[in-house]
């Protein structure tokens, strides 16, 4: 089973746009030195659904081998598409990842009976492990704990989710509804700890890309067994929550963030549509960035 911090990370970005390896290289390597147990490209902070089909693949091949097994890698696959979610599943498994990470079909917002059937065909079409994506202030759809119970026991190579809801109760719903092998990880950052204590496998989650430390530290307290020595980097964490709510899209702004940490040459745009951040937000973001350093 998969378990511990995952981090969804950025996608670094030249002014003209294009990605920017050189700048994705050292943060990855960055994750990774901070102690994350595994990566997420090509999730929703990795603006999964800005880029078109070629431009994943290039991704794809580019993280897996970046990263070369040093932590777990999941790649975000899911799209409207069916046949596109299951080439990109397919990509994803012959370059290396260790999992596909699916949202919900999004837009038209799936009923249970055809996100039933959109998840079930693509775990018939792929020998892969397959995490779902469940967010639904982004896909207009709830996988309830009965469904994705159902899609578990008919499909073993669905193996988790990340269920980004913010009230742990659904969360823990959905631990209860599954197996002990169901890797059931909350998208919320300050979730870790009721996540554990429920059952669950831990977080996927934007601040990671900040402070993996941090989330590292937790883990690492949490799974020796002092549980004490967990709460104090989730007391910071929880402070950090605040970045969420600076500027238009919180995307741009977890890149702010990490410009102002550490790597000071990132350009902190993403693909539009998107509006810059104004110098009382950028002070804000530094604020709260300095006020978790040790």
């Amino acid at each position: 089973m998969f378990k511990g911090i995952f981090c969804p990370t950025i996608t670094p970005l030249t002014s003209e746009g294009d990605v920017d390896y050189g700048a994705w290289s050292k943060h990855l390597n960055f994750l990774i030195e901070g102690g994350v147990d595994g990566i997420l490209v090509l999730g929703s902070i990795g603006e999964f659904y800005a880029f078109d089909e070629a431009e994943k693949r290039r991704i794809i091949d580019f993280a897996t081998a970046e990263i070369a097994g040093r932590v777990k890698v999941f790649i975000g696959t899911g799209s409207t598409r069916l046949k596109s979610a299951i080439g990109l599943t397919r990509h994803a498994k012959s370059a290396g990842a260790d999992a596909a990470v699916v949202v919900s079909p999004y837009y038209f917002g799936p009923s249970e009976a055809a996100a039933e059937q959109y998840f079930g065909e693509l775990a018939e079409a792929v020998d892969f492990p397959i995490v779902l994506y469940n967010f639904p202030d982004r896909t207009g759809s709830d996988l309830s704990p009965q469904l994705v119970s159902k899609l578990r026991e008919a499909h073993p190579n669905i193996v988790g989710i990340k269920d980004t809801v913010d009230n742990i109760s659904h969360t823990r719903a959905m631990i209860a509804a599954t197996d002990a092998d169901f890797a059931v990880f909350s998208g919320f950052d300050e979730y870790y700890l009721p996540n554990r204590v429920a059952g669950g496998a831990g977080v996927i989650s934007g601040l990671t890309n900040v402070y993996p430390e941090l989330f590292a530290q937790m883990h690492q307290s949490f799974e020796s067994g002092d549980h004490s020595a967990a709460t104090r980097p989730a007391g910071r964490i929880s402070n950090l929550m605040q970045i969420y709510a600076v500027g238009d899209q919180f995307i741009h702004t977890i890149k702010e963030a990490v410009q102002r940490r550490y790597l000071s040459e990132l350009n902190t745009a993403t693909r539009e549509p998107y509006i810059a951040l104004s110098a009382t937000q950028r002070d804000a973001v530094t604020r709260l960035v300095d006020s978790s350093e040790v």
